[in-house]
């Protein structure tokens, strides 16, 4: 018969007196234990685990596997969801009726990839050079299918643009499943909050929508690098992160301002290094090529307003275009919002940099770079809801409580549903723009709200789960900076000496 620990050692948020104070203690945090959420959501299959029945002693049901599991689950509802828009047509705005709006469906047809012209040297392409390697391999795959299925005869034969989507999706959820793997390695003693990603909403409703995962992915895995103490491959596969898509530039800042502290710049400097040099492989053979097509991406982000999601665009509709540029013209560049929007990241990125080296003890990874990229996204002029995919692994690695990052989660999912009543249009039975601001608008309240929780738990980290959990463990992604001796602090902080408590390396 399974047995649940009572007492003192049973609490997986408070760490028993020393490891081996409670043999029935489990070597993992077990979170039907510890968080209430999940405690109260065991009900349903009889309680919380007991300690005979912990998943994670069996030989093929490991955390891993079973979170793989988990993400496979979801993925095949995302897929459910897609599925109505992947035959392009969209008849009766279908693709805002079924919420089942995707990029890739109209995409292809404007970049000419039916008729096998490459992104940059066929068609311009407003993705950096990685994203659009992946639409051309999804283009590839997809064509060989089509012939093949045209060939054999015993293949169903789709139209090209639903064959491609299907690819597309496929490899997404590649880059999902890898995400799930790197993130359980940067968990140390909690496993299962991996978990937190396996099952996410935001995966469910925004796996398929776009190529943002690619850049998800690469990142995880480059935070997993440097976590393993592979410096250089860390900033390699975060410079092919940036060859995707931007926001990986800001992981790497992260891993500065905390290299800063511990007086690591040499081995940031690294991977900062190598996280260049994998960019320029990836960038420079196309912009040789076709450097106008090349450069578009970077014209096109000067250029682009405000999207409809950002708060700017709410500033900018309740004035009636009367702050900031004011009206503009076919292609004018929005100079004034460009330099606001320059501005308040600095000042961002100052603000972080205080909170690093004032904090009483070094903040984890996890928690500067969602710090660093959530702050991003409410300041930037885009912030299109695909975009809480950058969130996810590190909301959950940054403060690993279910409820808060479930709430999160609903804001993000009711910004999608709000967009897609919006642009279906109050005559079909859409909403008005004040429900769709509002639903904006909570989500950046509720972005905010957890920002000013991990900032809380970075000041008081008496209160953050994941050094609490366990005896010993300073940060599991740290790295290199894992249990190191702190160099440069300000005001409050104080420089952190190990000792044998913490020196060790945490759980990987």
């Amino acid at each position: 018969m399974s047995t649940i620990p009572t007492g003192p050692s049973a609490a997986a948020d408070g760490p028993a007196a020393s490891p081996g104070a409670d043999r029935r203690r489990p070597d993992r945090v077990v979170p039907s234990w510890s968080d209430p959420v999940v405690a109260q959501a065991s009900e349903a299959v009889g309680g919380p685990w007991g300690r005979h029945a912990v998943v994670g002693r069996a030989a093929f049901w490991t955390p891993l596997r079973v979170c793989l599991l988990f993400t496979t689950t979801v993925l095949a509802l995302a897929w459910l969801k897609q599925a109505p828009c992947s035959d392009g047509d969209w008849t009766g705005s279908l693709q805002y009726t079924h919420l089942c709006y995707s990029d890739p469906v109209p995409l292809f047809g404007v970049y000419g990839q039916g008729d096998g012209a490459l992104p940059y040297l066929d068609a311009r392409v407003e993705y950096p050079v990685l994203t659009g390697a992946a639409m051309a391999l999804a283009a590839l795959l997809s064509g060989w299918y089509d012939g093949l299925a045209a060939a054999v005869g015993v293949l169903p034969a789709v139209p090209p643009v639903q064959s491609y989507t299907i690819v597309t999706a496929l490899l997404m959820a590649v880059c999902a499943l890898v995400v799930t793997r790197a993130v359980l390695p940067l968990t140390g003693r909690r496993p299962w909050d991996t978990a937190m990603v396996a099952l996410s909403p935001v995966l469910l409703v925004y796996a398929f929508n776009n190529w943002d995962l690619l850049a998800v992915a690469l990142t995880t895995l480059g935070m997993w690098a440097w976590a393993r103490e592979r410096p250089v491959l860390a900033g390699a596969l975060l410079g092919l992160g940036v060859a995707a898509k931007l926001y990986p530039v800001l992981v790497l800042g992260a891993l500065f301002l905390l290299c800063l502290r511990a007086g690591a710049l040499g081995t940031w400097l690294r991977a900062a290094v190598a996280a260049v040099g994998a960019w320029l492989v990836v960038n420079v053979p196309v912009a040789l090529v076709a450097p106008e097509n090349w450069g578009w991406f970077f014209a096109f982000s000067r250029q682009r307003a405000a999207n409809p999601e950002s708060i700017w665009n709410v500033l900018l509709t309740a004035t009636e275009n009367r702050v900031l540029d004011g009206p503009l013209a076919e292609g004018e560049t929005p100079s004034v919002l460009n330099a606001v929007v320059a501005v308040l990241l600095l000042a961002l990125a100052a603000g972080v940099a205080w909170l690093v080296l004032t904090a009483p003890v070094r903040p984890r990874v996890a928690q500067v770079a969602f710090l660093l990229v959530a702050g991003f996204l409410l300041l930037n002029k885009v912030y299109s809801p695909q975009y809480a995919l950058w969130l996810l692994p590190l909301a959950v690695l940054a403060r690993p409580r279910w409820r808060s990052l479930l709430v999160w989660q609903a804001s993000e999912a009711l910004v999608w549903v709000m967009t897609m009543l919006y642009y279906l249009g109050t005559e079909n039975r859409g909403v008005e723009v004040e429900w769709f601001f509002l639903a904006v608008l909570l989500r950046d309240a509720v972005l905010v709200a957890l920002m000013v929780l991990v900032v809380r738990e970075v000041r008081r980290p008496d209160d953050d789960v994941v050094r609490t959990s366990w005896p010993g463990v300073d940060d599991p992604a740290g790295g290199p900076l894992d249990g190191a001796r702190d160099v440069l602090t300000l005001g409050r902080g104080r420089p952190r000496v190990p000792d044998e408590t913490t020196a060790g390396k945490s759980a990987l």
